[in-house]
């Protein structure tokens, strides 16, 4: 049987996702009402649900179940989550909007968005390891855990966001702003597939492959960030344009220019799609058409 048309795909994703997200909190715990609702405010907001769509795809192409792939796309999208509304901050890009809403901060205040992120990050490890319930072997679900706090940490995510707020002290030179677009953004994206192929029991050859594929997006996702910073639709975004020209911040465009900017994402949508098509994925289709989804994105 043909499988569904992608845009269906992304839907049936995104509503399976968010459905899971919105029974944030298990019955019982007694948590305060307004940590709740500014947690919520932010993983309710819409997105793309790239990460978990990544996780789930990956999965999937390894014969995995979606259902035992959901604990784990949640628990991505969470730190994901958290780490939006801790950039958002005064402290940090001092945004006043996330996806076309006030960010968390200006609604709830300060205090409450970063008890809120705090809240999402240590939550996501509760969600993480549900996925041994739905017959994910301890030992990948260990594994998973452990990566999860690699990429997602001072090693990863977390790093990048550092080195990021560095360069904004003085002048990014190229090889900075490179580790700052593969660890803030690109860690957690190659985390969701290496995740997704660990539901999937994927041997070392796939688990590679996924890797491969996610740096490459990645990277090509975040240049297409910086791209639409420039040249995007604000509606469609969400926030404001040209946030990085006013903030002093350099992009991968002010290095090499626009055009090599575009040229740079569609190679690095080929060098993806070769890797998951090379023989060692057994049903590469959704990956693929991620990668070209991402490449023709205008938000």
């Amino acid at each position: 049987m043909d499988k569904a048309p992608f845009d269906s795909y992304l839907r049936e994703i995104s509503d399976l996702i968010g459905s899971r997200l919105s029974r944030l909190i298990p019955e019982g715990w007694d948590v305060p009402d307004n940590l709740v609702q500014s947690m919520s405010y932010s993983l309710m907001a819409g997105g793309k649900r790239l990460r978990p769509l990544l996780v789930i795809a990956a999965a999937e192409s390894l014969g995995a179940s979606r259902e035992a792939a959901v604990p784990v796309a949640c628990a991505v999208e969470m730190v994901h989550t958290y780490s939006l509304i801790h950039d958002d901050l005064p402290a940090m890009d001092n945004d006043d909007y996330r996806r076309g809403k006030p960010t968390n901060h200006k609604v709830f205040g300060e205090a409450m968005a970063i008890l809120a992120g705090d809240g999402l990050l240590t939550h996501a490890f509760h969600f993480a390891v549900e996925a041994a319930r739905y017959g994910v072997p301890a030992e990948a679900v260990l594994a998973i855990v452990e990566e999860l706090s690699r990429y997602g940490g001072p090693a990863g995510m977390v790093g990048g966001q550092a080195a990021d707020m560095e360069g904004e002290q003085g002048l990014t030179d190229a090889a900075h702003l490179q580790y700052i677009h593969e660890h803030k953004t690109g860690d957690l994206i190659v985390f969701s597939v290496k995740a997704g192929g660990r539901v999937g029991a994927g041997d070392p050859v796939q688990l590679q492959a996924l890797e491969t594929y996610g740096r490459a997006i990645g990277l090509a996702f975040q240049i297409q960030d910086d791209i639409l910073d420039l040249t995007g639709d604000e509606t469609k975004l969400g926030k404001k344009t040209q946030s990085d020209v006013k903030q002093g911040k350099v992009t991968y465009p002010y290095f090499h220019g626009l055009e090599q900017s575009r040229e740079e994402v569609a190679r690095l949508t080929r060098v993806a799609k070769e890797a998951v098509t090379g023989g060692s994925i057994p049903d590469p289709l959704r990956l693929v058409q991620i990668a070209d989804y991402l490449l023709q994105r205008d938000h």
